[in-house]
């Protein structure tokens, strides 16, 4: 579905994605990892075309996306932070949304499940952090998109609500779809993640399943294992 290849990006000096190689296949959960730093939201932002690398090639279902814009109609994306316009009442936010992208959704389900039915006439500006981020998973998750890509999907979340998102993952995934998570909760990757890919430095240190992982670093839990990784003593 995805190949990334010889992906460069710098901001002044710095560089940030350094010939960066990829290819993540159709169907399944992909966590991408790593420290604060590491390229992973330059590497997301580069393949929904909100940053444009200074070279390399990105391609979606064998067709390149770089400075172009359709394609993102097929993608679903859960930003880390919703800035959500404040003077906007939830359900004029989903009606607005539901207008920008002419198709089906499921929003009605997904306000029941989250249980923002009481939040739907007050404004965005008003709400919790929480809630918020309710909002923010309806509007991820009402439109039927082949990927989907979640950036800190568990923030602020309940119980109960994040038992329902990972719900909402695994099904999602039973569709085929493909889903990109960046998080640094072990415990979600450990549980849903079917592939690792860790970042470090704008390189790609290690990609394969979490027993793979354990193997390699000598670990037994995945917490140890990405601390490992990080040392970089294993590379």
């Amino acid at each position: 579905m995805i190949r990334i290849s010889n992906l460069h990006k710098r901001f002044g000096k710095l560089i940030v994605l350094d010939g960066l190689d990829l290819e993540i296949k159709s169907g399944g959960i992909f966590a991408i990892l790593g420290p604060n730093g590491s390229g992973k939201t330059t590497l997301i932002k580069s393949i929904l075309g909100m940053v444009i690398p200074n070279s390399g090639d990105i391609k979606i279902d064998g067709k390149s996306v770089l400075k172009k814009w359709d394609y993102r109609n097929q993608i679903n994306y859960l930003p880390q932070i919703a800035n959500f316009p404040g003077n906007l009442t939830v359900n004029e936010l989903i009606a607005m949304v539901k207008n920008l992208r002419p198709k089906k959704s499921n929003d009605i389900d997904l306000i029941e499940l989250f249980g923002l039915q009481p939040f739907l006439d007050k404004k965005l500006g008003n709400l919790s952090g929480g809630t918020k981020q309710k909002v923010n998973i309806v509007l991820t998750f009402m439109f039927d998109s082949d990927l989907i890509i979640l950036d800190e999907p568990t923030t602020g979340l309940d119980p109960i609500s994040l038992i329902n998102l990972k719900e909402i993952i695994q099904k999602e995934k039973e569709k085929g779809k493909t889903l990109l998570i960046t998080t640094h909760i072990m415990s979600l990757v450990d549980e849903i993640a079917d592939k690792i890919v860790f970042l470090l430095d704008g390189n790609i240190y290690f990609k394969g399943s979490i027993d793979e992982l354990k193997l390699q670093t000598k670990q037994t839990d995945l917490e140890h294992a990405i601390a490992n990784l990080m040392t970089k003593e294993n590379v």
